[in-house]
């Protein structure tokens, strides 16, 4: 991804500590603080009060940042690390916790997705005007023509979003389609100063452009002839083209912070947004600490569909963030679209890549090439800044080696250092995976194995040489998808119970609106300016899930997040129409559940998925319970109202999927036995379901108690239960099967993962 798309952006958790006189100098840091509502002090009128109360007890100038009603019960304030835990023990404070880092993780995908010409199919369609997402982002680019709001009616009166004020940026910026538009700096301005507003816009304006690509890519208006540089070049439109926006930027050019995150989604809740979008992600951490899923917890208990990135630290296992199971989890993979270059050494051997460099050509003449890990410093083979000697590459073609820095970065390195082309191939890890940039120079991006080539060939000629023929737009490339090989993996880090990512969609080389802030390279150097950009990222493929969440919601306004996300999962693909199953571009072998979760989704087959696998606030808190969390943590989740009075199972959670945990060969004992409770309910014809179970390992036996299930009207809920019964096996075995139920016209399915750990 671009520079500035893939820049960290730091993200605080807030915690609040007691004050001393011996503290006033220390450094201070932004906390995040959750008091107990149900024992707040009599002798206070309000909440605020006795918030302002707690922090003076600690701070002789207590510096309040947010108070929070819906996200949490609390407030971000400033303090050291002392005052943090004094304050930690005064009465009514569940929790202070200190911010977490954050990282900021289309013409073609509608048709790709089965949804042109498909308009007839949702029946809610022409109501998907009063359907609004919200997206969590870097801003907007107003004047984008993905926002024209032709066609669209009145602001629907329930509507309590507002056009902020700020820099170039006034409510007349907003309009019918783009109907909130605000931001949130007070943490980001405590951490690092004012805003510069001479290279950054203290407003809602995309200074990024990652903000107007996700919002265009969810929701954009119908555009004819749009394109990047002649590539792509066809009609863009959102998932979700009538739905409406709300833009609110928490992410800024030095960082997204925990408690700006938080606020806009306090926003989101109260303005009613029906569809949250989060592109970002950060470290690793448990549900309390981590403030996404803390914060998109509260978005989903009042009705609120959230999709998140999964991340790009894929193919290595283990690498997803965003996993808690009240998030719809979105991976990414290709769609039927390239756009080809090709390199032609000087021996004749033509290598095919990608290319989105649409300048001056090379000549038609060979050009000496060379290899940048041959002539460079330390690690020069990535092309890092500084790292080229002139003197070896003015006039030259260098091949750089994908990683260390972005690849649109290495174009500017060779350039900087006199070079005339680039060609960037992939390391062992990336395979054959092809991701096309925007560079600023001729240049091509090639797999493994045509770079293991290029290298060998320029290794082994005294007077090596080539040329690169600049790309193409190619349609129909089949096999597609496939899963991206920077798509984050499975198994789930946190909880390995819960299957993750939940699917996969639309997420490399993608075709949205982009800011007039920056070039399509995100490079300060790029002068270029357009209207669309073609990016690559799980940012990318959240935002067409956030879209197609909103016809779905558009089609059936009763749904529920859990209903909707099991629509999407039960109905996706994971295999092609020849019956091979999907590939992963890293390996060239199948790809698992664990790289695309349910599969690929198919929203046409999702408006009518026969059965849903629903929950609720209180199912997600039974599982936090089963987790074992404190009540205190429950509290903060919960809102003081929900006890953990039973046994909870993690298991028992009504997920569409399924991972299995089993013993292993290391272990004392016989057979592991596994059980699992499941809930269907019935939202499409009557219909008798019948069960049918396939597995690809042998040693693991399953069991479905009932192996039928009748429903003979909508709303209706049948139980059933799963046991897997599996003999020891080595630990970090895998295994994977599915479970499908068959009623009538309906196919409803559910991965299987095994694990022996």
């Amino acid at each position: 991804m671009n520079p500035r798309i893939i820049l960290l952006m730091a993200v605080m958790v807030v915690v609040c500590h007691p004050y001393t006189a011996t503290n006033t100098n220390q450094e201070q840091k932004t906390y995040i603080v959750h008091m107990d509502k149900a024992v707040m002090p009599p002798e206070y009128s309000d909440h605020q009060n006795w918030y302002a109360t707690s922090m003076e007890s600690v701070s002789e100038s207590p510096e309040m940042l947010y108070t929070y009603e819906n996200v949490i019960h609390g407030f971000s304030t400033r303090l050291t690390v002392e005052q943090a835990k004094l304050l930690e023990k005064k009465h009514g404070v569940l929790s202070v916790k200190e911010e977490v880092i954050y990282k900021l993780h289309t013409t073609r995908s509608p048709e790709f997705l089965g949804l042109a010409g498909k308009e007839m199919i949702f029946s809610g369609l022409n109501s998907s005007s009063d359907v609004v997402i919200g997206v969590v982002d870097t801003g907007v680019w107003p004047g984008s023509k993905s926002l024209d709001d032709t066609g669209f009616g009145p602001v629907p009166g329930w509507w309590k979003g507002e056009c902020k004020k700020g820099t170039s940026f006034g409510v007349s910026n907003c309009n019918k389609k783009l109907i909130g538009a605000t931001f949130f700096s007070r943490a980001y301005e405590a951490t690092y100063g004012p805003i510069d507003e001479t290279i950054e816009s203290r407003s809602a304006i995309d200074d990024d452009g990652h903000g107007t690509h996700t919002a265009t890519t969810a929701a954009g208006s119908i555009v004819t002839g749009a394109s990047l540089f002649g590539f792509a070049k066809g009609k863009a439109r959102g998932m979700a083209p009538n739905a409406r926006l709300a833009v609110y930027k928490a992410c800024w050019l030095g960082g997204c912070l925990g408690s700006d995150i938080l606020a806009a989604i306090e926003k989101a809740i109260a303005d009613r947004v029906h569809v949250l979008s989060l592109s970002i992600g950060g470290t690793l951490a448990n549900y309390t600490t981590d403030m996404v899923a803390y914060g998109t917890f509260k978005a989903v208990s009042r009705g609120i569909f959230v999709a998140c990135s999964a991340g790009n630290s894929g193919p290595d296992p283990f690498s997803l963030s965003n996993v808690a199971p009240w998030i719809a989890t979105v991976g990414a993979g290709t769609i039927d679209r390239d756009f080809p270059a090709s390199v032609v050494l000087g021996n004749g051997k033509m290598f095919r890549g990608v290319s989105l460099y649409s300048g001056k050509p090379l000549s038609k003449f060979m050009v000496p090439i060379v290899y940048a890990g041959n002539i460079s410093k330390t690690t020069g083979n990535f092309c890092l800044p500084g790292t080229l000697p002139r003197r070896r590459v003015a006039g030259k073609i260098v091949m750089c080696e994908r990683g260390g820095n972005s690849r649109v970065q290495k174009g500017m390195v060779v350039k900087e250092a006199g070079g005339v082309g680039m060609i960037v191939v992939n390391s062992e890890k990336f395979g054959e995976e092809l991701v096309a940039d925007a560079q600023l120079i001729p240049t091509a991006t090639i797999g493994y194995r045509g770079g293991e080539a290029i290298k060998r060939y320029i290794l082994s000629n005294d007077n090596p040489t080539a040329t690169i023929a600049s790309g193409v737009t190619e349609l129909h490339i089949q096999p597609s998808p496939v899963v991206a090989a920077f798509s984050s993996r499975g198994p789930n880090p946190l909880t390995p119970e819960i299957l993750k990512p939940d699917f996969i969609a639309p997420g490399v080389n993608i075709l949205a609106g982009w800011t007039g802030k920056t070039g399509p390279s995100g490079l300060t150097e790029d002068t270029r300016r357009v209207k669309f950009n073609i990016v690559s990222g799980t940012s990318m493929s959240c935002p067409h899930v956030s879209g197609l969440a909103a016809l779905l919601k558009a089609t059936h306004p009763t749904w529920t997040p859990a209903a909707i996300r099991s629509a999407l999962m039960t109905t996706a693909y994971n295999v092609y129409k020849n019956g091979e199953g999907l590939k992963d571009i890293a390996t060239e072998n199948p790809s698992t559940p664990f790289d695309h979760g349910s599969g690929h989704v198919d929203p046409v087959r999702a408006m009518d998925p026969g059965l849903v696998y629903d929950a609720s606030a209180n199912d997600y808190l039974g599982f936090l319970c089963a987790l074992n969390y404190s009540s205190n943590a429950i509290k903060m989740f919960g809102g003081g109202s929900f006890k953990c009075r039973k046994k909870y199972r993690v298991e028992d959670l009504n997920y569409p999927s399924f991972a299995v945990h089993l013993r292993t060969g290391s272990d004392q004992g016989g057979p592991t036995t596994v059980k699992y409770t499941r809930t269907l309910k019935n939202v499409g014809s009557p219909a008798t379901y019948k069960v049918s179970v396939w597995s690809k390992i042998a040693s693991v036996k399953i069991k479905v108690d009932p192996e039928e299930l009748i429903f003979t009207k909508q709303g209706e809920k049948r139980v059933y239960t799963v046991t897997f019964t599996a003999s020891p096996m080595q630990s970090g075995t895998t295994g994977f099967g599915q479970l499908k139920w068959y009623g009538g016209k309906y196919v409803v399915s559910s991965p299987i993962a095994f694990s022996w750990v």
